[in-house]
């Protein structure tokens, strides 16, 4: 399934954040370097206080239950660049191809062996799908949150 930018959608199933969490657009390790100079002129001027707003690295989770919808806004296919493929993997094609065209006219026996040399190749295709890159989307829920970056396989198409 490729989702498309602007489909409702929905959590596929529950998902739980846990880590550093930081301010959007804040440097969660300020410098020496990266002085704020509105911040030293309210705290030289008494305006400021010290509400302990400062630290904007903060530990903690959260969860998102299943069936949470939202808005696609963004997504990013990663599949066109191309993977790849090893020597197994292009005879599997090549031979699957060959069954899939002209296995129904083939004498019994060769049909047997066509199909033991493709089974004997699924592995090595079934590895190779795998190393796919996924399709990776940027999805607004209704509850404001955003998760951006995150594989399409999490997300069902909304009945909505």
């Amino acid at each position: 399934m490729t989702l498309e930018e602007g489909l409702r959608v929905k959590l596929a199933r529950d998902l739980r954040l846990a880590g550093a969490l930081v301010a959007a657009g804040d440097d969660p390790m300020p410098t020496d370097t990266d002085i704020d100079t509105e911040t030293e002129t309210e705290t030289d001027s008494g305006a400021g206080t010290d509400d302990g707003t400062d630290d904007v690295v903060v530990g903690g989770s959260l969860s998102l239950a299943s069936g949470t919808e939202g808005t696609v806004e963004r997504v990013h296919d990663h599949r066109d660049r191309e993977v790849r493929q090893s020597h197994g993997a292009r005879e599997y094609v090549r031979l699957k191809s060959l069954l899939d065209d002209f296995g129904h006219q083939m004498p019994p026996e060769t049909l047997r062996q066509l199909e033991e040399q493709i089974g004997s190749l699924e592995p090595e295709w079934i590895a190779h799908q795998g190393r796919k890159l996924r399709v990776t989307v940027r999805v607004r829920l209704d509850n404001g949150f955003v998760l951006d970056d995150v594989h399409e396989d999490l997300f069902t198409v909304s009945d909505a």
